[in-house]
């Protein structure tokens, strides 16, 4: 079993359970999962990820400083332009999960089995 999925019973109890509790919560909206994916090809400007995901630089935006509160983007100015990228690929990676499992869901050969 990889290492990254043995857990004991007392990381079950513990703080950290509250706040992948949150993640999730943060995760549960279709646009910053679409950001999430946008910001996988590396850095990006708010225009460029609004375009991305089919919203306003203005929404866009908010859901960003959504991601940046939980530490799941970072954000590089430069002059007067904001480029935002995943901090690291454990977003990008719990993201690809929720799609296959909603593969799952929907269909009885997923793609990602084909």
């Amino acid at each position: 079993m990889h290492a990254d999925t043995n857990f004991n019973g007392s990381q079950l109890e513990g703080e950290f359970v509250e706040i992948a509790a949150e993640i999730f919560g943060l995760l549960a909206d279709a646009t910053r999962i679409r950001i999430v994916l946008a910001l996988h090809a590396g850095e990006l400007p708010v225009n460029e990820i609004a375009e991305f995901v089919g919203r306003s630089p203005a929404a866009v935006s908010q859901h960003l400083a959504k991601l940046r509160w939980t530490k799941i983007v970072l954000v590089r100015k430069d002059g007067n332009r904001m480029f935002y990228r995943l901090a690291d690929e454990h977003a990008h990676r719990l993201v690809i999960e929720a799609i296959k499992q909603a593969e799952h869901a929907v269909s009885d050969t997923p793609r990602h089995h084909a």
